[in-house]
């Protein structure tokens, strides 16, 4: 395994033993596979755009989509694409993204944060559930939504 994908194991370590623990619900583990997605995505379209010399995706946005979870498919993105590996401003930047994205998923397990993101779950479930009807799709998020400790 190279060396680069070693935060991405730690990740999938820290996430599933937070949800284990009842840090954290599911759907945080969801978000950052969805969003990493999206991100190797935002990559490959970069790549292919810089070869074509069509119209290129912004380094904002791949930084923004690294900041919000993306991080582990933006490192996917630039070693299998090679692609902004080489620009230390950029690389500097993204790992400035990275550690503010594990800073914020550190705070959300000091008691502060976990007490902020328990209120904001149950809010976003009382919400939920008094606007829509319950069909699967709302019913699949609210599970997603639980911490285990609560089942």
């Amino acid at each position: 395994m190279k060396i680069w994908y070693f935060p991405i194991l730690l990740l999938l370590v820290a996430l599933t033993y937070s949800y284990w623990a009842g840090y954290t619900p599911a759907f945080l583990g969801v978000a950052y596979f969805i969003v990493s997605l999206v991100s190797y995505l935002l990559y490959a379209k970069d790549k292919k755009a810089a070869r074509s010399g069509a119209w290129r995706v912004s380094e904002n946005t791949l930084h923004l989509s690294a900041l919000v979870g993306g991080w582990p498919g933006s490192i996917v993105g630039q070693q299998r694409l090679r692609h902004k590996t080489q620009k230390v401003s950029f690389r500097i930047v993204f790992y400035i993204m990275l550690l503010l994205n594990v800073g914020l998923l550190s705070f959300l397990h000091t008691p502060y944060g976990s007490h902020k993101l328990h209120t904001y779950i149950y809010n976003m479930e009382n919400w939920t559930v008094s606007q829509f009807d319950s069909n699967l799709g709302v019913t699949v998020l609210l599970k997603l939504t639980k911490f285990r400790y609560d089942e």
